[in-house]
């Protein structure tokens, strides 16, 4: 399994994903190697097994103790889920003037500098040096796999190559496509790879009808290799809590909880808060998470003027996640474009209704949400008002919805990718 990221290396709903998916493969007995493209700090090798980019030498280490049938190799590699190119060559010259500084002071053991890059200047040439080395991986895990399973555009090289090398099938997941992430802007060469991956692919899992219906129409695929497995929702992670908010205890809290990129819609979101705040006034809005439009939308909320009732609490992982869900009344999900969606599960398995836009896959298996269009800004605001204002709105939304939320359950998606893959091995 070659994938962007896995707790504690996660910086989106992929890595959860990942976690949630693996966990169940091993309660069901399957056994996965997972690949990570990640540098990797020392303090973070007791629980992974780390290659070393020239190296076939493998550092081995405890891995995750509930784990029994799942292990890890991490590549040292600056690639990055939702990264741009341009935020590529930031992190790969921050990381070599890192390198330097550390060199000056004598400092070069392997687990400081994570081994000698030689980082060849651009995202497109590093997708391929990190499928180069997870080849080399395969070769040395002597092809003792079935399947080759490998998650969204930056490791589709890779599988490809491990594919075409070991003779395996090879299944790609699509979790989120260019058209999602960008509109339609898409980066030509992010375009050119996902193509290519699901052309080569044996069988494609898409995360949604919604995305399954993108693959067909903007990649030219056929239906007849493109299969829908829902995600689940998994409760994971033990870090730090969040510091005091200074939220009022007569304060309603709405939360938005994700990347602040376009794909999200966080402009709608603050728009809508505007809207709400005109009508009540112990209203504040919470937007958690980090991204490209972070500083756009602190600028937005104070030339909207609502600059005092939003608060941007940045990155939030594991138990400040569960924190902020315990103290939210409604939870916001106003995304453009959005495969699927974790988020909403996460909130309704903390007790918190949601809002979720119709352009997004979860809402194909949520029936009791409160779904908007993500332009309408009008409908986004109106609905807050009424679940806010209306306690037996809230308590239907949260009691129904809490109960459907926990019939989306890892084990059942573990069970649909092993039917896949058993569709994938049969002979041509």
């Amino acid at each position: 399994m070659l994938g962007w990221e896995f707790p504690p290396f996660i910086s989106g709903g992929l890595g959860t994903a990942c976690y949630g998916l693996t966990k169940a493969m091993d309660q069901l007995g399957m056994e996965v190697t997972f690949v990570l493209p990640k540098m990797v700090e020392g303090r973070y090798t007791t629980h992974v097994k780390l290659l070393c980019p020239g190296s076939k030498k493998f550092a081995s280490a405890s891995g995750f103790s509930e784990l029994r049938n799942v292990k890890f190799h991490t590549i040292s590699s600056p690639l990055q889920p939702y990264t741009t190119s341009e935020t590529y060559q930031k992190l790969i010259e921050e990381t070599l003037r890192q390198k330097h500084d550390m060199r000056l002071g004598g400092i070069t053991s392997a687990s400081q500098l994570v081994s000698s890059i030689d980082y060849s200047g651009d995202m497109y040439t590093e997708v391929h040096r990190y499928a180069a080395i997870a080849a080399e991986l395969a070769e040395y895990e002597q092809y003792n796999f079935d399947i080759v399973h490998a998650h969204d555009w930056m490791t589709y090289p890779a599988g490809i190559t491990v594919s075409a090398l070991s003779g395996k099938p090879l299944v790609i997941h699509v979790h989120s496509t260019e058209f999602d992430r960008s509109g339609e802007h898409v980066n030509q060469m992010i375009y050119d790879i996902e193509r290519q991956g699901m052309e080569r692919a044996d069988k494609i899992i898409a995360v949604s009808h919604f995305t399954r219906n993108i693959i067909i129409s903007r990649y030219g695929i056929s239906g007849e290799k493109v299969e829908v497995v829902y995600n689940g929702v998994e409760r994971n992670g033990n870090w730090s809590s969040l510091t005091e908010t200074g939220i009022k205890k007569d304060e309603k809290i709405v939360l938005f909880l994700g990347r602040i990129t376009m794909q999200k819609g966080p402009e709608y979101f603050l728009h809508a808060a505007k809207k709400v705040l005109e009508i009540m006034e112990n209203v504040k809005f919470v937007m958690a998470g980090s991204g490209d439009l972070m500083h756009r939308a602190i600028e937005l909320a104070a030339e909207l003027g609502i600059g005092q009732k939003v608060l941007f609490t940045g990155f939030l992982r594991g138990e400040d996640v569960q924190k902020i869900y315990k103290m939210a009344d409604l939870y916001v999900m106003p995304s453009v474009s959005e495969p699927f969606g974790i988020a909403p599960l996460e909130a309704l398995d903390n007790d918190v209704p949601v809002i979720i836009s119709k352009q997004s896959g979860v809402s194909e298996v949520l029936m009791h949400a409160l779904k908007v269009d993500f332009w309408d800004v009008n409908e986004i605001a109106n609905k807050i008002i009424a679940v806010l204002k209306y306690p037996p709105l809230q308590m239907t939304l949260r009691s129904h919805g809490n109960f459907e939320v926990r019939k989306l359950r890892w084990k059942d998606s573990a069970a649909k990718c092993a039917k896949i893959y058993e569709d994938a091995l049969l002979p041509v």
